[in-house]
């Protein structure tokens, strides 16, 4: 299954999760993972945001998450959530020396295929989860 990583400077961990079994799974379960997945990657990314020392990451997964369900029901609330999900990968992906996933494919997938929004999300946080795990602030460049 999922590959767990230590996030240096606490005892928190954090998934590499497929990118496909995101979406999948997000298919097959008729949206409820993905309630689950937007929990843990914000207690996630507040674990690594501690490390870092910034609440720039967020510092609360359940209100991430009640802004989804509950506050989907008024809308503004989880577009904000999700906006703001989004912009807390890429200040992650900033932190840990990688360039960020790009907004405007964000959006685009968020539009047209939401699971794909999702995965796009993960792929973004898997990087940073590698530098965690490679020991260096950046991932080593793929060879040609």
């Amino acid at each position: 299954m999922a590959q767990e990583v230590q996030i240096r400077g606490t005892e928190a961990r954090a998934k590499l999760r497929s990118v496909v079994w995101v979406i999948v799974l997000e298919l097959i379960t008729l949206a409820i993972y993905g309630f689950f997945w937007w929990y843990f990657i914000h207690r996630e990314l507040r674990d690594y945001g501690r490390a870092k020392n910034t609440k720039e990451l967020g510092t609360s997964p359940g209100t991430s998450l009640l802004a989804i369900t509950l506050g989907l029901l008024i809308i503004v609330p989880a577009l904000v959530s999700i906006y703001n999900g989004f912009k807390r990968v890429q200040a992650a992906q900033r932190l840990s020396g990688i360039e960020p996933i790009n907004g405007w494919i964000g959006l685009i997938l968020f539009l047209v295929f939401y699971p794909a929004y999702m995965g796009y999300m993960q792929s973004g946080l898997n990087a940073v989860w590698h530098a965690q795990a490679g020991g260096a602030e950046s991932p080593a460049p793929e060879p040609a």
